[in-house]
């Protein structure tokens, strides 16, 4: 039986994350008309803290948070690319998603499909875009669920049979509510929540963890023991020199690919100006340094004898919490990574949402939908979107899921030739792009299950293999033939469509002298 305290605590926090949900009502101006803009994108008003709330909130989700650590607790060393991934992402933030807020402002664009519609002329592959995020976010907000999971079993809140899963659509439900009448207000107010939680709880778990365990040395050495390191020159956490190659073009790949979903778009797209979006890349390293401290978590978890479950290492987090730390904290702490939970998920759930509306609905089903129509279907495939994730969850294997996760990973990023290299030149053919794309969606998937669903895939001799991620391979394949393509399709005089972004074909500098900074 769960603690009382543990289970009170809990509650409290969920309870505080739906009544904020229901004030995110005081943050939509009452005399503007209904537009998709104003529900997806919060009518692009909110400044640098609740950008940084929003942002952080969004990338940083209930899984991660879990699985993390749960690769550390198996694994060891590599589960920390984790770690230089998401520094990676702030200066890419800090240049692409700024220059991309400018253009999509300037036009009135509201998904990245919309950008790569009007950059290249191309409605099919702003279609491909649109699908293939879609695609990629499906088993993304599943894996929020199955987080949720983890935590609740772990912590003894979550009864077997269906009245677990009764607890589960609870859940679920008061988030879709407040998603479908306030759209992205609803998670940017609940991602304050998550973030004074999560800091406060990890803030004091890792310190009683650290004191109830005899302090960092004894407890990287338990560790280190406990994954079969007897040698202190090859321990299991520290990577070997044949783990490099996997580990830094895991942590590249998944940068590129982590600015391409949707919902992270979202939440960028949502901010009131370029400069609010430059100060939260700035920023963004603090939940990096969250984020390190969980996986910290998942090494303690070893020291401390935690069983995790077979298959189920994501759990040892959880269950690390619940032996050590008093009712109160471990309630808070699983309250916070639930929270943690419901902000990607309902950003998530939008950004699907608003790609069907802008870039498969309008384009080829109602061109002439208003602004009023295109939010009420907006609302019901978000609504749609949470149903079928809750009823993936409950219909396949945890595994099926993950699969499906790492999959998303290598698709999305095979985007990115069409909106990232997009925004610096026009150059690219669409159809040379759109023939890239199917090459590396091809080939990112047939490594991916060649190795049994492992995103790191090996080449060469079978004696000293070299071990890359399968994204970033399927995204040089893609480059290749979207280049080959490109100039291919010019040599024959194919047309390619108009561009109405008036980006420039080039990158170009220009110097202020008054100050001698650079601007793109």
């Amino acid at each position: 039986m769960a603690d009382v305290a543990m289970t009170a605590t809990f509650l409290a926090v969920i309870g505080g994350a739906s009544l904020l949900a229901v004030t995110a009502r005081r943050l939509r101006p009452t005399d503007r008309l209904p537009s998709l803009e104003g529900w997806a994108l919060a009518d692009r008003s909110l400044g640098p803290v609740w950008t940084w709330l929003l942002l952080g909130g969004t990338i940083f989700t209930a899984y991660t948070f879990t699985a993390v650590p749960g690769l550390a607790y198996g694994n060891g060393a590599p589960a920390f690319f984790a770690v230089p991934y998401t520094v990676i992402v702030c200066p890419l933030a800090f240049v692409l998603l700024t220059r991309l807020w400018a253009v999509a402002r300037r036009h009135g664009y509201v998904t990245v499909g919309d950008f790569v519609r009007g950059r290249y002329g191309s409605p099919p592959l702003a279609l491909v875009v649109a699908l293939t995020g879609i695609l990629a976010t499906m088993p993304y907000l599943a894996l929020q669920l199955l987080g949720i999971r983890a935590v609740l079993t772990a912590g003894g809140v979550y009864p077997r049979g269906a009245a677990g899963d009764l607890v589960m659509v609870a859940l679920f439900a008061g988030l879709a509510v407040a998603t479908y009448r306030h759209g992205l207000r609803a998670p940017a107010v609940i991602s304050a929540l998550k973030a004074v939680a999560v800091f406060v709880s990890l803030t004091a778990v890792c310190w009683l963890v650290l004191d109830r365990l005899g302090g960092p040395g004894p407890l990287f050495d338990r560790a280190a023991q406990r994954l079969g390191g007897t040698d202190t020159a090859h321990s299991p956490l520290l990577l070997s020199p044949e783990q490099q190659p996997a580990y830094a073009t895991l942590a590249l790949g998944s940068a590129l690919a982590l600015l391409m979903y949707p919902h992270v778009l979202t939440a960028g797209f949502a901010a009131d100006s370029p400069r609010t979006l430059r100060k939260v890349a700035v920023a963004l390293p603090a939940w990096t340094g969250l984020l390190a401290l969980f996986g910290f978590l998942g090494v303690a978890a070893l020291a401390a004898g935690v069983q995790a479950p077979e298959g189920g290492a994501e759990a040892a987090v959880p269950m690390l919490v619940d032996r050590l730390m008093p009712g109160p904290l471990a309630g808070l702490v699983f309250g916070a990574i639930v929270v943690g939970a419901l902000v990607p998920a309902a950003v998530m759930s939008i950004a699907a949402a608003t790609c069907f509306v802008r870039n498969v609905y309008v384009e080829y089903v109602q061109p002439t939908a208003t602004p009023k129509r295109q939010v009420r279907i907006a609302k019901a495939v978000s609504l749609t979107a949470k149903v079928g994730a809750v009823a993936f969850v409950f219909g396949l294997r945890d595994q099926d899921a993950i699969n499906l996760q790492l999959l998303g990973g290598v698709w999305i990023l095979q985007i990115f030739p069409a909106v990232a290299v997009g925004l610096f030149t026009g150059r690219m053919h669409p159809r040379a792009l759109i023939a890239g794309w199917a090459v590396g969606m091809t080939a990112g998937t047939f490594l991916v299950v060649r190795e049994g669903f492992s995103s790191i895939v090996a080449f060469g001799s079978a004696d000293r293999p070299l071990e890359i991620y399968a994204g970033l391979a399927a995204l040089v394949l893609n480059l290749a033939v979207a280049l080959v393509g490109t100039a291919a399709l010019e040599r024959l005089g194919v047309p390619r469509g108009a561009d109405v972004t008036d980006l420039p074909s080039r990158l170009t500098v220009r110097r202020r002298p008054e100050t001698g900074a650079t601007n793109p």
